[in-house]
């Protein structure tokens, strides 16, 4: 990996393909999978990411808004693409370039019915999302024969996929709720396959799933954060490999002396002589100000730093006391050697958050053996 003279953000596709291949050695060769590549492919890079995905065979994509989709297509992306959350504004930009919306009330069902008119589609293919629990997007099982009701009055889409979200599928205390998720699941699955008369593609489980409730796996699943480099699981963290490492440099050093401050509204003050270091990243590249005051730490050649006084706009300052450095080093945020679920426990959250907030001004190198 390159040394760095600024703030980067370094992608490994090498260890993108090594997570998806671990992610399809836990399922069945002939079910499907869908890589979860919204929010720029979890705050790394959505293209890079869709491309490589792409030339590894994967079966589906999914992104949550129309502009994502939008996004892979004009890159050349030709692989299906299920848009988990659209709105009926974005329809026309759905049809446009091709992409496949998750239909999840009935508001959303007819207005989409009445933008294929328009357009004059047929078959046009579209996912049916319920709700077993996540209570976040979805049709209820009453919903089912208005739904089908709908779908036999029209010519114009046609269903492709059935799916739920599970809502607690790491947690093992939850393991009752999950396994009543996936029974109910498959309960209204079979009565809309039954009304429909032809049979849809039916997925529910996320990473954690795939570990966790295989037996559930049905004709596709999803991975999101799996293919990322985590599991959710401290027994599958170590079979797979995070992708993103973000690395910054030394600034400047100084030595601080006893009741001195460090950083806005002195929200450090030393007990004694300390050394501090000044790093070019602050909150406007992701850093959340959450992380000050102890709560996280960086790398720097092999021994923690802790941030210390309020992150800034643009700079954080860690006490590396102690440490041998000098400045132009590099600093490690998180990567392999200090993963972001450990970057962003120290502020009471979790990697997905981390990831997703580097901020675009980031610089990105891919790199790809």
């Amino acid at each position: 990996m390159d040394k760095v003279g600024e703030t980067t953000l370094f992608l490994d596709l090498a260890a993108l393909e090594h997570n998806y291949n671990y992610l399809r050695s836990r399922i069945a060769p002939e079910t499907k999978f869908m890589a979860v590549v919204k929010a720029f492919a979890y705050g790394s890079d959505m293209v890079a990411v869709a491309k490589k995905m792409e030339k590894l065979g994967v079966d589906y994509f999914a992104v949550a808004y129309v502009n994502e989709g939008i996004l892979l297509r004009d890159a050349g992306i030709k692989t299906p693409i299920l848009v988990l959350h659209p709105l009926a504004s974005n329809f026309d930009g759905i049809i446009d370039y091709c992409l496949e919306p998750s239909l999840y009330s009935n508001h959303i069902l007819s207005q989409f019915i009445e933008a294929a008119k328009a357009k004059k589609q047929v078959d046009y293919p579209v996912h049916i999302k319920f709700n077993t629990g996540l209570n976040r997007l979805g049709f209820n099982q009453e919903d089912i024969d208005t739904i089908v009701d709908k779908l036999k009055d029209t010519k114009e889409i046609k269903v492709v996929s059935i799916f739920s979200h599970l809502a607690a599928s790491e947690d093992p205390k939850e393991q009752e709720f999950s396994i009543a998720q996936i029974d109910g699941f498959k309960k209204l699955g079979n009565a809309i396959i039954q009304k429909l008369g032809y049979v849809p593609m039916r997925h529910m489980l996320n990473t954690s799933g795939i570990i966790n409730y295989p037996q559930a796996q049905f004709e596709m699943v999803r991975s999101g954060i799996g293919l990322y480099g985590y599991g959710n699981d401290a027994k599958i963290d170590p079979k797979l490999k995070p992708i993103a490492t973000l690395k910054t440099i030394i600034s400047q050093i100084h030595e601080i002396g006893a009741d001195e401050s460090v950083g806005y509204n002195r929200a450090f003050k030393s007990n004694g002589p300390i050394k501090t270091a000044t790093l070019p990243i602050g909150h406007a590249d992701g850093i959340g100000r959450p992380y000050g005051k102890g709560r996280a730490s960086v790398l720097i050649h092999g021994k923690m730093a802790p941030i210390i006084g309020n992150v800034c706009m643009d700079m954080i300052m860690v006490d590396v006391t102690g440490i041998d450095c000098k400045e132009g080093d590099e600093v490690i945020v998180f990567g392999p050697q200090k993963s972001a679920e450990n970057f962003a426990s120290g502020a009471g959250t979790i990697s997905y958050e981390i990831l997703t907030a580097i901020s675009q001004r980031v610089k990105r190198v891919v790199l790809d053996d």
